[in-house]
């Protein structure tokens, strides 16, 4: 047994990392999960500037891939529908309405520039071997944006999951400059289909967001929702709006869809009613306002890891500065090494260097001579660079122009001296980066970014009180012959209610319940109260309880501070009698004992206000274990020994 909890426990952590790492999270470093990373580099190797079906863009990402076609083609239409690294030709969906993209056979994408200048540099990745070893993938890209941020992110995976919201990509490039410049910024999401959002609780990506849907109350008996909140569409809005209207919480002619490209829900509102007073309604009963939880986790250096909004720029903007970097002193060795096989091979033309071969009969004393002429002439040759200059042709020989190699030596030293200011000042000409990638997108407008503009509006809610929006027009009655309780009885009116109240029962065995307000439930006969449950009028109401177990008299005070829907609570022991119960604030019990020898005392009082109020667990103070009589209340008699009479208090 121990051996098989051994493979178990092994085989889950093994799976659990496999999902928490490669599938569900995304890398902080590039902010993509592993299929959209594989999408992506299949869209490099397979880019020649034309648009590929998204099929063949499939069947090619499944060289690295191992998790079938369905996953990488919803990945891929999620990843276009964002509209920052892949150009799209077809009908990929509308994230308005939640229509599903055309067959992958009928649509096209490919890589756009900006992806590539965000993530293509195949000299900085750090490639692996595919799930079966006959390919090499990223295992992620050199990112110079922070993507996570921009995209956003959902995943579920084993015991931990990542909801990070998508922010506007000019105001991120923005607040990176500000990281780099040391200056405070602060960053907020801003959601593809627009909308309002409250971001006071969002802490720093760590908190909630409220979000609410654009509403158009120009006409007082039209309301036009325009924008739509963050995980919404049009049919799921209108579904709630629906359910609210068939509830009664909002009263509604009727409701058109009329949304293409734009989104545009047309609500028609009932006689005598107008917009000013239904849009709260709307935002406290509907989807037109929900709540969103934030949680912001991401795989940092192998590890998933719990971050802020702020510490991802921070992390980022040093990223940019090391890739920027790395991609200077690359480029400055690639042009000192050009640098010296062009002098090298001027020198050797223009010295007519090549002029010795002529002379010399074997490999071995060209090779000799030239080494040594061409040490004369201040170059050091490797063995390479005399095959070099061997090899090169009669042609480019005599065609050889002194000028215009001289200014192409002169070029090259120019952008060395350029790359040595810029490595000098490596954060100035990062934050010249973002400015020139800022000015990219502001100029791709109505192309693939909108600009840049922000589309969901920052701002703070007035809070709903929904007691206001509601009336405490509904009658519960109560039918003490039959028991039962509800809206839709004959009987005494014991309360009136709202559609958002409670009902709390406290029934003639001293047990109590709480539910929904009933159309008709059964409670039984002899009921000592029926109320609201709401915690502050409850916290107000002291409730007093007399009760006898085994011919013990016992007294309880309590307050009940609420409790679970449809489940049954006692207030007294099981076997108890109860002979009172009721929230009277002040009242004397008179118990008058029988008569026995030597019995000195035949009556006492007992004022409730004398003693304390108690948990709801609490057993009871015991008054007397007296044989009694007779049991009153402020002069009333509840009880006695020969007739057993109960007075329900009013």
């Amino acid at each position: 047994m121990s051996n098989i909890q051994t493979i178990f426990d092994k085989n889950f952590l093994e799976y659990a990392s496999y999902v928490i790492k490669d599938r569900a999270i995304p890398d902080l470093e590039d902010g993509l999960k592993p299929v959209q990373r594989r999408i992506l580099h299949s869209l490099f190797a397979m880019d020649d500037g034309k648009f590929h079906k998204v099929a063949n863009v499939i069947g090619h990402c499944m060289q690295y891939h191992p998790h079938g076609d369905a996953s990488i083609g919803g990945a891929l239409v999620v990843l276009a529908n964002k509209e920052l690294f892949i150009d799209k030709q077809g009908n990929f969906g509308n994230i308005f309405t939640g229509d599903e993209a055309s067959a992958a056979r009928y649509i096209e994408c490919k890589a756009n520039a900006f992806a590539k200048q965000v993530f293509y540099n195949p000299a900085l990745t750090t490639m692996v071997d595919s799930y079966d070893g006959r390919h090499k993938e990223p295992l992620v890209f050199p990112a110079k944006v922070p993507v996570v941020l921009i995209m956003g992110a959902e995943g579920i995976a084993v015991g931990m999951s990542t909801k990070i919201m998508p922010h506007n990509l000019i105001e991120t490039l923005e607040a990176e400059k500000s990281c780099l410049l040391g200056q405070e910024f602060h960053l907020y999401p801003d959601f593809p289909t627009g909308g309002l959002v409250d971001v006071s609780d969002y802490r720093d990506g760590t908190g909630k967001l409220l979000v609410r849907a654009k509403l158009d109350t120009s006409d007082p008996k039209r309301i036009v929702i325009r924008e739509l909140p963050a995980g919404s569409t049009t049919e799921s809005l209108i579904n709630s709006i629906e359910s609210a209207a068939k509830a009664g919480r909002i009263k509604i002619q009727s409701i058109n869809d009329f949304t293409t490209e734009h989104v545009e829900i047309e609500i028609k509102l009932a006689r005598g009613v107008y917009s000013a007073e239904t849009v709260d309604a709307l935002f406290a009963w509907t989807d037109c306002e929900q709540s969103l939880s934030v949680n912001l986790l991401v795989i940092k250096d192998h590890v998933p890891v719990l971050m802020t909004v702020t510490e991802i720029i921070q992390y980022h903007s040093q990223q940019l500065v090391s890739i920027l970097k790395q991609e200077l002193e690359r480029e400055k060795k690639e042009l000192q090494e050009k640098l010296r096989i062009k002098n090298m091979e001027k020198i050797f033309i223009e010295e007519h260097v090549y002029q010795i071969i002529e002379k010399k009969r074997s490999l071995e004393t060209i090779e000799k001579a030239i080494t040594e002429r061409m040490s004369v002439l201040n170059q050091t040759l490797v063995p390479e660079d005399i095959n070099r200059l061997l090899t090169i042709p009669i042609r480019r020989i005599s065609l050889f122009d002194s000028s215009k190699a001289k200014a192409a030596i002169t070029a090259m030293q120019t952008r060395i001296k350029e790359l040595d200011m810029a490595l000098k000042d490596i954060t100035g000409y990062a934050i010249a980066f973002l400015d020139k990638l800022i000015e990219t997108v502001r100029s791709a407008e109505g192309e693939l970014f909108s600009g840049g503009k922000r589309k969901t509006i920052v701002g703070k809610f007035d809070k709903i009180n929904l007691k206001e929006l509601v009336k405490r027009d509904i009658l519960v009655k109560y039918d003490d012959r039959t028991g039962y309780l509800g809206s839709a009885i004959a009987g005494q009116t014991v309360v009136v209610v709202s559609s958002l109240d409670r009902i709390i029962s406290i029934r003639k065995n001293a047990t109590y319940m709480i539910t929904e307000v009933p159309d008709k439930t059964f409670i039984g006969s002899g009921a000592w109260w029926i109320g609201i449950a709401d915690k502050d009028e409850l916290a107000m109401r002291v409730f007093t309880i007399i009760y006898q177990v085994n011919g013990a008299l016992y007294l309880k005070r309590c307050l009940i501070e609420g409790g679970f829907m449809n489940r049954l609570y006692a207030l007294v022991p099981e076997d108890a009698e109860v002979i009172y119960l009721g929230d009277k604030a002040r009242f004397t019990i008179t118990a008058e004992y029988a008569s026995k020898p030597h019995a000195k005392i035949l009556t006492e009082d007992f004022h409730i206000e004398e003693y304390q109020v108690k948990s709801l667990k609490a057993k009871g103070v015991c008054l007397s274990h007296r044989e009694l009589e007779r049991i009153a209340l402020d002069g009333v008699t509840l009880w006695r020994r020969e007739k057993d009479s109960r007075i329900l208090d009013s």
